[in-house]
């Protein structure tokens, strides 16, 4: 490897040199404010008078050949944006709008920075960026109305075009400018590691994405022929599937295989981890992964050959429930594989939904649900060891959560919906409400979403938020307390196409005006047009009708099945829980399972386990002298300082006559300080009624 300073203009010198891109190199995804904080640094550079500005390292791998190969391990992004500055500043004096001072500019940008002129086909362009960009690029220097005006190449290309215009600088200046950048020009010999410099790069452009990272990391150590094979077959299928959405999408695919939720950050380096661990051969696991990015793109775009379960996935995507993915994922692979009909695919995706809109509806706290769906293919498969009977026991897995992992009942479901105020809940949720009680059990369906957005339909009270004296008189001596317990209640809403200004009318004018009550082609208001008045009963009326509504479209499963052992309740430590009372079996830590005795023997257990993975923390608190060091209270270098002590290893011994709550607490600030996810931690809990509390 070789690195020296050198001047940007003079690196992309020579009508031979030709830059590639990678395959396994992101797309250009520099934005707007990328280029104008490069050409605002520009205007600085003239000036101040600066002789130099520097602009970052340029990483390359150079191939001898036809042509001056350079392959851009890293640098790209900046490469490509002072590519596409000279070339707007050479169409600008083609076009004639603008001329420079210097004679034969235009043609000096063009020759020497952006074709090769001895060429006569598409290998003149030197910048060879990566496929899906190639084009974009390859456009730019044809007509504008060959222009890909949705390429981030050609947005950004635009920008330049058009601040150039504006002659903050000369062009004469604007060129001298660039002429002034300097970079680390790096290039790598052929027995360098090119993975191992590219993730030891500080670099000052755009910080790699995960799945950017996981990319480079599968397919750098292939031959360039590889490379492109396995781009084309197996990479760019996974980008296109997931929306290009790829580390989002690993970290799913981490959290089935590892059954761990990593942290969106850390989706790299997990994934190294387990590729070294499974020592899995490369295309077996890009077909893997392919895979699962293609029940990924269902689970985005709800594409199967059912409409109903389209309908269910698109539902919960308005919902914006990512967190059930991992769980769905597995179940789309049952399907491939035969283990699970398509009418017992649409019933888990049915029952899913409903299961996180009654939670909705009651209000149980989220914090549940990434644990709960990453473990619930493996709770269904631990009750009997096998992939049978699938439906039976997710139904009954799903109806034996409790806490806050519970499903609630019909009676917890219908008192918190029937005086939920729903007006007031995030919009996304009203209109998934609406359109449920809308479309259900119809043959002709509404686009309640496509309508609510562009503004054919609004969500309606019929009680108004503004109460006139007509209202006054309707609702009677009680309108008060009417309008205050009423007004944002589901009963009180629906959706109408009539003119918003409109809402304050009489009952009687919103019912038989055109497109009002009596008149819509909505379902959700044929009761409502019907009514000859609107007061307490109508609203009791419609509350009960559409709560009885409700039991059906949200119904609850219902199931035969027992397991044949029973089952010990599970929490991690991430899961707001009340321990006390409770006692522990056993542990699982990082998916490794240890037997305890008690509360205490775990958290000794525990801590011997973050010891060995990092010794220095618990040595530095053992050792503090710090009073404000709160958890130098519990661990000492001598059992003398602690009232009942155990030890964790020599010279570290920890406190142990605490409460199960403060031992919970405790490790949750340990967890912290070594760095290690909450949820890495899993405790097995006896059954509730014979608990003994726990030491």
């Amino acid at each position: 490897m070789k690195g020296s300073e050198a001047k940007l203009v003079a690196y992309m010198d020579g009508s031979d040199k030709r830059f590639i891109i990678p395959v396994y190199q992101r797309n250009y995804d520099w934005q707007t404010e990328n280029c104008k904080q490069l050409y605002n640094d520009l205007i600085k550079v003239v000036k101040n008078k600066r002789k130099t500005h520097f602009f970052g390292s340029i990483v390359s791998v150079h191939n001898d050949g036809e042509f001056n190969e350079y392959l851009v391990i890293d640098g790209q992004q900046r490469l490509t944006t002072v590519s596409l500055l000279f070339l707007a500043m050479y169409n600008l004096m083609e076009n004639g709008l603008l001329k420079p001072t210097k004679e034969n500019l235009a043609e000096k940008i063009y020759k020497t920075y952006l074709v090769d002129q001895w060429q006569n086909d598409d290998t003149r362009i030197k910048l060879k960026p990566v496929k899906n960009d190639r084009e974009a690029f390859g456009k730019l220097f044809k007509e504008e109305s060959e222009h890909i005006p949705d390429s981030n190449l050609t947005i950004n290309y635009n920008y330049f075009y058009s601040r150039i215009q504006k002659e903050e600088i000369t062009l004469d200046k604007l060129f001298d400018a660039i002429g002034r950048l300097e970079i680390i020009n790096i290039t790598l010999n052929q027995e360098d590691n090119p993975q191992l410099i590219f993730e030891s790069l500080n670099s000052t452009g755009l910080a790699l994405s995960e799945g950017d990272k996981i990319r480079n990391f599968i397919l750098m150590g292939l031959s360039p022929k590889q490379q492109n094979d396995f781009y084309e077959r197996y990479w760019n299928k996974i980008e296109i599937n997931t929306d290009y959405n790829v580390s989002f999408f690993i970290r799913d695919y981490l959290s089935i295989k590892q059954q761990l939720i990593p942290a969106i950050n850390k989706v790299y380096f997990k994934f190294k981890d387990f590729v070294e661990e499974s020592s899995i051969e490369t295309e077996k696991l890009l077909q893997d992964i392919l895979s699962y990015a293609k029940w990924y793109g269902i689970l985005l775009k709800g594409n199967t050959t059912d409409k109903e379960l389209n309908a269910c996935i698109i539902r919960l995507n308005k919902l914006e429930t990512t967190v059930t993915r991992p769980f769905f994922l597995e179940i789309l692979r049952l399907q491939t594989e035969g283990k699970l009909s398509l009418s017992e695919v649409k019933e888990i995706f049915l029952y899913t939904e409903n299961y996180l809109f009654r939670r909705l509806i009651c209000d149980i706290p989220t914090n549940a649900l990434n644990k709960i769906f990453l473990k619930l293919h493996s709770d269904i498969i631990r009750y009997d060891g096998l992939e049978n009977n699938y439906l039976e026991k997710f139904k009954y897995a799903l109806r034996t959560k409790s806490d806050n992992g519970r499903f609630p009942d019909d009676r917890e479901f219908i008192e918190a919906f029937s005086i939920r105020q729903v007006y007031q809940m995030n919009s996304k949720n009203k209109i998934y409400i609406l359109e449920r009680f809308e479309n259900y059990g119809t043959v002709e369906v509404s686009d309640v979403y496509k309508y609510c957005e562009d503004g054919t339909y609004t969500i309606e009270h019929i009680m108004p938020q503004q109460l006139t004296p007509v209202w006054i008189k309707d609702l009677g001596d009680a309108y008060e307390e009417i309008y205050e317990s009423w007004l944002h209640r589901l009963a009180n809403l629906t959706l109408t196409g009539y003119n918003s200004k409109y809402s304050n009318a009489p009952f009687e004018d919103k019912r038989d005006m055109q497109n009002g009550f009596a008149d819509s082609h909505l379902h959700i208001n044929k009761w409502i047009g019907e009514q000859k008045q609107r007061g307490l009963t109508e609203l009791e009326q419609r509350n009960q009708i559409l709560m009885n509504l409700a039991l059906s479209i949200w119904a609850i499963p219902k199931t035969d099945y027992n397991p044949p052992q029973k089952q010990f309740e599970t929490y991690s430590l991430d899961e707001d829980y009340d321990y006390t009372g409770r006692e522990i079996i056993s542990f699982s830590y990082k998916n490794i399972k240890h037997s305890v005795k008690n509360w205490a023997d775990m958290m000794v257990q525990v801590l011997q386990l973050l010891h060995g993975e990092d010794n220095s923390i618990l040595t530095k608190i053992a050792y503090s002298t710090d009073a404000e060091n709160e958890l130098a209270q519990y661990v000492s270098f001598t059992a003398e300082n602690l009232r009942t002590s155990a030890i964790i290893s020599e010279n570290i011994c920890v406190e142990t006559n605490t409460s199960t709550t403060a031992k919970i607490a405790m490790l949750r600030k340990f967890f912290a300080l070594f760095g290690v996810e909450e949820s890495d931690l899993t405790f097995y809990l006896k059954d509730s009624d014979n608990s003994q509390k726990g030491k």
